[in-house]
């Protein structure tokens, strides 16, 4: 019976802790460890009980595993019946700060490793890309409209395309360095208002876009459909989103090079988050880039 299997998979605090945790976050073992302030053997053996339960998930690529509670099927309906069991304890709360803090000190490394790469960004981007023009193929893509925003506009090439189908352009990115570099092409422009924000959390009004592109950002994140959500909240009904995006691989130097967290996203896998995030896809193309990978072009049309 499931209900046994589930309740001797939580039968002990540690993995009653992990579950609290990973039901907000996703977090690989190190991460782990650092939260719950224990040895990575005793926290792989509660992760592999979990796991073999269905409460835990396990996302692996390439050398890294990533653990986060399930998030469907009978483990999901028996953790949400369950969660506010965990509401109100001094020690889960402490866990969920600590992951927190963890996850704060992610974010702001991957603003480091941004800032410190922004004057080398182009050059980095054509040893990916090669021969495919990426902002072409965006720009034939994009509507008239009098509002577009690129959500991660990095030094700002994308700028410059939807400046010329668009009234008002919007460029968020969480690195400074990278936002000085768009600001020294753009400075003076009245139509172009660059914002410092996370993609999880745009500084932006609900609806206030026509139009968004996110291009080869979302295998930066750990959690790709909440970005998803935020441009799905600022962009107008039918409006449009473009993104431009790796497919899945196994090419570790993206990660180790290039700061990516994800190798890539599954086809599969973004066209369910879009589902889930009231996004018709309109239109899915795929182009094939340097170092074995595989950029795809996703047209979707907010619900």
């Amino acid at each position: 019976m499931k209900i046994i299997k589930y309740c001797k998979a939580l039968a002990d605090e540690t993995r009653a802790r992990l579950v609290n945790v990973l039901l907000e976050y996703e977090l690989n073992v190190g991460e782990i460890v650092q939260v719950m302030e224990m040895g990575q053997s005793r926290i792989s053996r509660h992760l592999k009980i979990l796991s073999d339960s269905g409460l835990v998930d396990v996302r692996r690529e390439g050398l890294w595993a990533f653990y986060r509670a399930s998030e469907d099927g009978p483990g999901r309906d028996f953790l949400d019946g369950i969660a506010l069991l965990f509401e109100g304890e001094n020690e889960l709360k402490r866990d969920s700060n600590r992951a927190d803090r963890v996850i704060r000190e992610r974010m702001a490394a991957t603003r480091q490793f941004f800032d410190a790469i922004a004057p080398e960004w182009d050059r980095m981007t054509a040893e990916v890309l090669g021969e495919i023009d990426l902002g072409r193929e965006i720009q034939t893509r994009l509507p008239q409209c009098g509002c577009a925003a690129d959500i991660g506009c990095g030094p700002g090439d994308m700028l410059e395309i939807l400046a010329g189908t668009s009234d008002m352009v919007i460029g968020v990115d969480n690195s400074p360095k990278m936002l000085e570099l768009a600001e020294e092409r753009f400075s003076g422009d009245a139509n172009m208002s660059l914002r410092i924000g996370e993609m999880t959390h745009l500084p932006l009004r609900d609806q206030e876009a026509d139009c968004t592109i996110m291009s080869l950002v979302l295998h930066h994140l750990a959690r790709p459909v909440d970005a998803l959500r935020e441009a799905g909240r600022v962009l107008r009904k039918g409006g449009k989103l473009l993104i431009a995006e790796f497919d899945q691989h196994d090419n570790e130097i993206m990660r180790s090079e290039y700061g990516d967290r994800r190798l890539g996203i599954p086809k599969s896998k973004m066209c369910d988050w879009l589902a889930q995030t009231d996004f018709t896809v309109r239109d899915v193309t795929e182009f094939q880039v340097n170092m074995d990978l595989v950029v795809v072009i996703y047209e979707a049309e907010k619900q």
